[in-house]
């Protein structure tokens, strides 16, 4: 009986040891959902933050800067706390003010955020946003990506994190998502004609928060298939000498 029991005290110490999956922080995986675009891209909806994301690229929208001071909240104020108050400086100088489609690309510094680069991308005035404009800054998205090299970029529009609601979250990630993949089907044809350099974007990963993940994915999803319909009744001859 004593043996028994001994035993029995053992496996009970020993389950004990063993921590529990759910509280072993390594354990823990983002939510993500991936999809197959034109092109062999990846492209992945994503639950996380712009200053957590290991990539080469992040990429963030801003509205046009205004004087009475810019309304920040919840994404844009960590990812510009943690580089140091750069980004409201930089607006509150009217170095980058936010114009439509205006760039700016930061490389930040050690220790702040994961992203190797910071492309800010300017959405213009706030009353003026629209679907048209969002398929825009998917454009120049891709274009800026291609220009850099990157095989990997991350994008994250900030649009709730500014204020605005004007568009739905999955209106925003379609408009965008046909612009960049629009774009992308450019690029490769002008690679085929030898009328650009060499260059392949492997993943791209739009962040959403918890709130908008799903409306996000169904976004992404729409803007696929807008795109490939759209990239289909693009006229098939060479640019060189075509119409």
């Amino acid at each position: 009986m004593r043996t028994i029991t001994f035993l029995l005290l053992a496996v009970c110490l020993c389950v004990a040891s063993i921590p529990l999956q759910a509280d072993n922080p390594a354990s823990k995986t983002v939510k993500e959902k991936a999809f197959a675009a034109p092109n062999k891209l990846t492209i992945k909806v994503r639950m996380e933050g712009p200053y957590d994301a290991d990539t080469p690229l992040q990429i963030v929208c801003y509205f046009k800067h205004k004087e009475s001071g810019d309304r920040t909240l919840g994404a844009a104020v960590e990812l510009d706390k943690k580089m140091g108050g750069v980004i409201a400086s930089l607006r509150n100088r009217g170095e980058f003010a936010g114009d439509e489609l205006e760039t700016l690309l930061l490389k930040p510094p050690k220790d702040t955020i994961k992203p190797k680069l910071l492309l800010l991308v300017g959405l213009g005035d706030e009353g003026s946003l629209s679907p048209e404009r969002m398929e825009s800054v998917g454009r120049v998205a891709l274009r800026e990506a291609a220009r850099l090299g990157v095989k990997r970029a991350a994008f994250a529009p900030l649009l709730r994190d500014q204020g605005n609601s004007k568009l739905g979250t999955g209106d925003v990630e379609r408009a965008v998502t046909k612009g960049l993949l629009l774009a992308y089907d450019t690029e490769k044809r002008l690679q085929k004609e030898g009328l650009a350099k060499e260059y392949t974007l492997d993943e791209w990963v739009v962040e959403a928060g918890p709130d908008f993940f799903d409306d996000t994915v169904a976004g992404v999803q729409k803007g696929i298939e807008e795109a490939k319909a759209a990239a289909a009744k693009r006229p098939p001859g060479p640019y060189a000498g075509g119409r």
